[in-house]
């Protein structure tokens, strides 16, 4: 397919804020696309591969700016010039390859074929010669692209691609397209992208007229599945009133999600962020071959730290470090020693469970698992409808340094992806939210150099746009330790934010949101001065959150919710 007819859909879907138009726009394409070019549907969605594979583009800024100069004969420094004026590289390089010098390489018709032939080339490419390797490829696209194509390349280079379109607009597009009830079509379509997490291999059945094969697609061991995900619980009485009685209650864990699979003596650990773990986690292999029954499974768990003397857990930003590492395995395994806590499976011995109510799933689990405290145990869970008994659990949760507590309907299904409500956290009344960093400003003095003030933001689920929320700049350190540990300083911060860039003016820079933190706060505010329309009161940064994706962190609509349900006579507003 010509890559100019995906750019011009691109353009269309981008200058429309309405859903219902991008459905419509989208639904018109899909029925062009061929067959065999299923995977253009990776590319509406600005990759180049199915959510659960690891390669990425992971082209920064600064490598885009070199292609664009390369490219359209301008000198780098013409390109930054641009750059601070437009604010979009991809504007950027539309804008420079309508007046693109003669003197560069004779243009070719794109196709999208070639141009995910060599996006995926870049992934692989390691050692010497790397960005040289990479240079050349992107260019070769570049020199061959008309100013639109141009605009969107760059975009997708850089993870910008700004046209709206998210996973459930391909699901609800590929429903009007080859569906008569639109409703149902949606359930069905849902239902086989949460099995394959791979939505071009269900438009590849649906292209192919085969719709009776969504009925077959099963679970894939090796293939991680997106988690269910919970609301959140007032208090108790609440939780009871939304859930049912009786429930199960659980411990809310102060760790990091594990998505265990195993086929036979094969065991591969995925984060919530469906990335491969494995190699960080040998004595978590270690127990699952000793203590879980079974030859192939998917089990959905929490991994929490604890300290290997005092046998106390510890909280989740002192074990962070253990997702990113991937030297020092052994020294680390000793330092922070992890136990793994099992409350969900969702796959056994060849069959799926995702339809099989709670009270089932987790009687399977305590079957199969030998409880082996401070290796791997079932969550601590109890089955009650008394509020009193509900109570003393939770405060038994708070005493052993875990976050609160879970509630959870007993004839729930398992919902990959959803943030459902038969599933629901209660944690203390301090307020905390998983935000996204999308801009900061450089510091003065001591701090000069580095960002010292962070924008926050959160997440429109309406329009998938990322809303600013407030700043922060508390609950950093000044400096780094030498060897480090859980805290982080603000040169720490800013040179794990500084790949994704995406602009600089005088002190300001605009981030691409990729950095998940944790933050806590005294109030929420409503705001004219962030376009969410609130702002957080003194708020804290506690932890970076490598666990968590942007598509993780909170929503607007809980802010609203949050913003609502506060005590306005809380002391300090």
């Amino acid at each position: 397919m010509l890559y100019s007819k995906l750019a011009e859909f691109y353009n269309k879907a981008g200058n429309t804020a309405k859903r219902l138009e991008k459905i419509e726009i989208l639904s018109h394409f899909l029925k062009e696309i061929p067959e065999k070019n299923k995977d253009i549907i990776y590319l509406l969605l600005g990759e180049i591969y199915p959510e659960y594979d690891e390669r990425r583009i992971g082209i920064s800024s600064q490598l885009a700016i070199k292609a664009i100069s390369k490219a359209t004969g301008t000198e780098e420094a013409g390109v930054l010039h641009e750059w601070k004026e437009i604010g979009d590289l991809g504007k950027v390089a539309e804008k420079l390859t309508e007046k693109k010098k003669q003197a560069t390489l004779q243009r070719h018709v794109l196709t999208t074929e070639k141009v995910l032939e060599n996006l995926r080339k870049l992934p692989s490419l390691e050692g010497k010669g790397t960005v040289e390797k990479k240079l050349s490829l992107i260019v070769e696209l570049l020199t061959s692209a008309n100013p639109i194509e141009a605009l969107y390349l760059v975009r997708t280079l850089i993870g910008d691609l700004r046209i709206g379109v998210k996973e459930s607009t391909i699901r609800d597009s590929m429903a009007v397209t080859f569906f008569s009830d639109k409703k149902e079509a949606i359930k069905k379509l849902q239902d086989a992208i949460d099995k394959t997490n791979d939505i071009a291999s269900v438009f590849e059945i649906l292209k192919t007229g085969k719709i009776k094969q969504l009925n077959v697609l099963e679970l894939e061991i090796g293939k991680p599945i997106k988690v269910m995900l919970a609301q959140k619980a007032k208090n108790i009485k609440d939780g009871f009133e939304r859930v049912g009685k009786p429930c199960a209650i659980e411990y809310k864990y102060d760790g990091f999600r594990l998505e265990i699979h195993k086929n036979k003596n094969q065991i591969i650990l995925f984060t919530r962020r469906l990335e491969n773990v494995t190699r960080q986690f040998p004595e978590v292999i270690d127990y699952i071959k000793r203590y879980v029954k079974g030859d192939s499974f998917i089990i959905d768990s929490e991994a929490v730290g604890f300290d290997r003397k005092t046998r106390e857990y510890k909280p989740f930003q002192e074990i962070s470090q253990r997702i990113r590492r991937k030297y020092d395995i052994e020294k680390l395994q000793e330092e922070l020693p992890v136990e793994v806590n099992v409350f969900d499976i969702i796959y056994y011995n060849g069959k799926s469970m995702l339809n099989a109510p709670f009270g089932k799933r987790t009687e399977l689990l305590r079957k199969i698992i030998k409880n082996e405290p401070y290796k791997i145990i079932h969550a601590k869970q109890i089955i009650t409808s008394d509020e009193k008994e509900a109570d003393k659990f939770y405060k038994k949760a708070l005493h052993d340094n875990q976050e609160g507590i879970m509630f959870k309907n007993l004839q729930a299904i398992y919902q990959p992806g959803s943030r459902v409500g038969n599933m629901l956290k209660m944690k203390p009344e301090e307020r905390d939210l998983d935000l996204v960093i999308t801009g900061g400003e450089y510091g003065t003095g001591k701090r000069s150099g580095w960002l010292s003030s962070y924008i926050l933001s959160c997440k429109d689920d309406s329009t998938g746009k990322f809303l600013e929320i407030g700043k922060v700049g508390t609950g950093i350190k000044e400096k780094a330790t030498e060897g480090g540990n859980e805290d982080i300083s603000f040169n720490e911060l800013t040179e794990k934010l500084r790949p994704y860039f995406l602009e600089e003016k005088g002190k300001t820079v605009k981030i691409k949101p990729k950095i998940v933190v944790a933050v806590t706060y005294q109030e929420i505010q409503n705001s004219p001065n962030y376009n969410s329309g609130f702002a957080l009161r003194f708020p804290r940064f506690t932890a970076l959150r490598p666990d968590k994706s942007p598509d993780d962190i909170s929503t607007l609509k809980e802010i609203k919710k949050d913003f609502e349900g506060q005590k306005r006579n809380w002391k300090y507003g």
